[in-house]
């Protein structure tokens, strides 16, 4: 990249606080994790809103760690993704994409339409009930990772599938959640 002003320009024109693109290991989403938490301490928010961003944050990088791990896409081109956090008008975004499988498009497109239909009440109620399910052997998690972002956004979930190649599509997914003035 030749021209890191116009970049930098780019960044602080779309609110970007924090961006990182490339392979997510433990350590990675720890340190921009620290990150995050420092920035909105400084900026003096109300613990609520540090929480649900931070919270966001960690269950996008693990669910897309988990979904590479599961999938054997680490050290691939298909195992990098990218995750931003920007802040306008007074809302986070945090937004973040990975190479999906095209056979877990369907599946992932239907529960993320599921998770929109929901309120907070019908939300908070299959979380609990997830918590209660026999864990499944096959994956990484309880499964709880999406219905908690759904649960911390101010909005619906904002999601989109781009054709990659012929085995994969790349999943971008956009959550807001209300900040501070």
């Amino acid at each position: 990249m030749e021209d890191l002003l116009k970049f930098k320009e780019t960044l602080t024109q779309e609110g970007i606080l924090i961006s990182f693109n490339g392979s997510f290991s433990n350590s990675i989403i720890e340190e921009i994790g620290r990150a995050i938490r420092t920035y909105l301490q400084e900026e003096k928010l109300s613990s609520g809103i540090i929480s649900d961003v931070f919270s966001v944050y960690i269950e996008q990088t693990q669910n897309i760690r988990n979904y590479i791990e599961l999938n054997n896409l680490a050290n691939t081109l298909a195992g990098e993704a990218v995750v931003t956090i920007a802040k306008k008008n007074g809302y986070y975004t945090i937004n973040s994409g990975n190479s999906v499988k095209k056979d877990d498009v369907k599946q992932l497109s239907d529960y993320l339409e599921k998770l929109n239909r929901f309120d907070k009440k019908e939300l908070r109620k299959m979380y609990k009930e997830q918590l209660r399910k026999p864990a499944n052997p096959e994956s990484r998690s309880a499964g709880l990772g999406l219905i908690e972002i759904a649960r911390k956004a101010s909005e619906r979930i904002q999601y989109q599938f781009q054709n990659q190649n012929e085995t994969y599509d790349f999943f971008n997914l956009f959550v807001t959640v209300k900040g501070g003035e």
